[in-house]
């Protein structure tokens, strides 16, 4: 048997992370060595390769090792081998005991210890002697709720302390009566008791509940008043309040005033300016905790890579990818997930995928983030090959995986793929969810296919949000049918849901699409004047862009004029269009001036000005625009076309001929441009 166990160790050792195997052979014989490595089995091989170990070499009934092995096991969803190491001692601690019912009480293993038997433990600590210290009396009677044995221990106990109040206070807090708690203080302070920091951590997390800022500034003060704010943990509370609530510039005054920072209080902050969007200072702070020298965790991770990410800056994406790794923290499979998201969001998508790559065991959320990756950049064809992929891996995919891949599928017009998806939501549930469903009607908008897109609309969502109806505006702005669009508006506001910036960017669209001058103006003064949204940069692109199609120039340079924003490359681009309608080559000069500033590798902005110039009959500046194109190695991006015949997307450009059927299909095109020859000459009438 150990000849057998020790084989099997071996094999496991030998496909143990690097950072773990490159330990020398003879501290693997030392029970202290080894025990860290606990820590870092997050697969069960490699910690029963360690258990393998111990066994070996002596240590199978030490008391500490067997109730780490307990809790490791327990941590990997094993609680099987934390019973198995359990009854393998022969004669357990209390060290041991209580390890393994706090697992069992991890997975609500509660069988045996029902409420008679509470009461029988309750009964024999009085017995002992310990009925004062009730901390722990007040955890196992709050697992069955208030009338389960816990008012019968408050009203039990001879002395009404701060132990007892601090109980009444603290189980109002976990069962969601922050205003019972508060009151619950104050019948304490009528009593001439004064809070302790357990009081103080109760109330500060009620305050929370409570979603009120003041309640935690009246903490803060009790805190202040009772000389407790030198005690980490309700500094590191009352920090967390001020996070939550918001409130950051209270926060970052009191981490600066706070002494002794740990890992969690640096990292309380640098999340809370992760989550607010202050990504920048988020990064500043972390530089700040490695010279303070305290060392980065897992926590600090996630939230540092996440802030690389919304900054999109792949220099600082690759400091962090560094410091992560430095720090050992790179072990975890959502670490590497984290990463391909960054790197993704800052166009490497080579190294997002050597990360992919790299990880083993990759989850339904390594594979969402690569898939999205390729999607959101343009890589439409590579998002379905890797979905194929993680197909064939057995991978199990979810609504965000779906979700992900849908515009991969609208890009290629790959509407079987979008009919695939629909059908396996139905089969699997996931098209009870209002995003799942709002994402299969736009997908099939997108790919022409109105009237299901309105069927699923209708027929799929029971309780309609402003994104739902927002993604059906949009769908028929997009089809040019501007009657469903506004109907669909008036049945909106009619459900009394306030429309918004999204909606009213839908509205104009389809105006726009149309020509609809009048009812752009009207949408666009009811945003501003009805519902106080004010106008995006979006929005007055698109009444620029309304006006100078409809010849409407002046205006349209008018409300340029007088935007709160400096126009962008849209808005100048629209300007240059509405230069062609009217011929303006003054206008037109200046606003390709300008894009090209803003642009300055588009040719399609020297195109269209040699097109106006055409138009005017200024060949010589025709001509120059030629040599200016030619000097720069300026060419117009081609455009692109993708038909799906039976499952099978085609991809076609101008000119193309890299299709395998290319032959036949230039021949069948040459047949019908000689018929439609044909039937023109017999026909003159039809040139009229």
């Amino acid at each position: 048997m150990r000849s057998m166990i020790s084989q099997h160790s071996k094999y496991l050792f030998h496909h143990f992370p690097s950072k773990l195997k490159d330990l020398p052979a003879v501290q693997t014989r030392c029970f202290s060595s080894m025990t860290p490595l606990l820590d870092f089995c997050d697969k069960i091989e490699f910690l029963q390769q360690i258990h393998a170990r111990y066994i070996v070499y002596g240590h199978r009934q030490n008391q500490t090792l067997c109730s780490k092995l307990i809790s490791s096991y327990a941590n990997l969803d094993h609680l099987h081998f934390s019973q198995q190491v359990f009854n393998s001692v022969d004669n357990p601690n209390s060290l041991v005991y209580n390890t393994l019912l706090q697992s069992l009480l991890k997975f609500g293993k509660y069988n045996g210890t029902h409420l008679e038997t509470v009461r029988k433990i309750h009964g024999h600590v009085i017995k002992l002697g310990y009925d004062l210290d009730v901390s722990a009396l007040e955890e196992m009677y709050g697992l069955y709720g208030k009338g389960g044995g816990a008012s019968e221990l408050f009203e039990e106990m001879p002395i009404r302390d701060l132990t007892y109040w601090n109980l009444l206070i603290s189980e109002c807090t976990r069962n969601g009566k922050p205003d019972e708690s508060f009151r619950l203080f104050r019948e304490m302070r009528m009593e001439g008791l004064g809070p302790d920091f357990r009081t103080i951590i109760s109330l500060l997390n009620s305050s929370v509940i409570l979603n009120s800022i003041e309640a935690g500034k009246f903490v803060h003060l009790l805190i202040v008043l009772s000389n407790l704010s030198n005690d980490l943990s309700v500094s590191t509370a009352l920090l967390t309040m001020y996070t939550k609530l918001g409130s950051l510039e209270s926060a970052k005054v009191l981490f600066d005033q706070m002494l002794d920072k740990d890992c969690v209080v640096w990292n309380i902050m640098i999340s809370a300016y992760c989550t607010n969007g202050y990504s920048k200072e988020a990064l500043e702070l972390l530089m700040q905790m490695g010279s303070s020298g305290v060392r980065t965790d897992l926590c600090t991770a996630l939230a540092v890579i996440s802030s690389a990410t919304e900054l999109k800056s792949l220099g600082q994406g690759k400091e962090v990818h560094a410091h992560v790794v430095r720090n050992g923290s790179d072990y975890q499979v959502s670490v590497h997930n984290s990463l391909i998201e960054m790197y993704c969001k800052c166009g490497d998508l080579k190294s997002a995928r050597n990360i992919f790559d790299f990880i083993h065991d990759k989850t339904v959320v390594s594979w969402s983030s690569m898939i999205k990756g390729y999607a959101n950049n343009g890589l439409s064809s590579d998002a379905l090959f890797l979905f194929s992929k993680m197909r064939i891996d057995g991978t199990r995919f979810d609504t965000v995986t779906v979700m992900n891949v849908l515009p991969a599928c609208v890009n290629l017009g790959a509407l079987e793929y979008v009919k695939y998806f629909h059908g396996y939501s139905i089969k699997y549930g996931l098209i009870s969810e209002v995003s799942m469903v709002t994402a299969l009607f736009d997908s099939y908008a997108k790919c022409g296919c109105i009237e299901v897109a309105q069927k699923l609309f209708d027929e799929e969502l029971d309780a309609k949000d402003v994104v739902s109806w927002n993604t059906m505006i949009n769908a028929y702005s997009k089809h040019g049918n501007s009657g469903q669009c506004f109907e669909l508006y008036a049945k909106m506001k009619g459900l009394n849901l306030r429309p918004d910036r999204i909606t009213f960017l839908g509205l104009l669209t389809a105006c726009v699409n149309l020509g609809l001058v009048k009812e752009g103006w009207e949408c666009f003064e009811e945003m501003r004047k009805t519902y106080n949204c004010e106008p995006s940069l979006e929005h007055y692109a698109c009444m620029v862009d309304l006006l100078g199609r409809t010849g409407n120039t002046e205006e349209a340079v008018k409300l340029l004029k007088s935007m709160p924003f400096e126009p962008d490359a849209r808005i100048w681009g629209s300007i240059l269009t509405a230069s062609k309608t009217k011929s303006d080559t003054k206008l037109a000069e200046f606003a390709t001036g300008e894009l090209i500033k803003m642009e300055p590798g588009n040719a399609a902005n020297y195109i269209l000005l040699s097109n106006i110039y055409a138009s005017a009959g200024k060949w010589d500046k025709v001509a120059n625009m030629r040599v200016v194109l030619r000097n720069k190695g300026l060419k117009k991006t081609p455009g692109t076309s993708w038909l799906e015949i039976s499952g099978s997307v085609h991809e076609f450009r101008v000119a193309d001929r890299s299709h395998p059927k290319s032959r036949d299909i230039y021949a069948i095109l040459g047949n019908l441009e000689m018929e439609i020859k044909n039937n023109t000459s017999k026909s003159p009438q039809l040139l009229s």
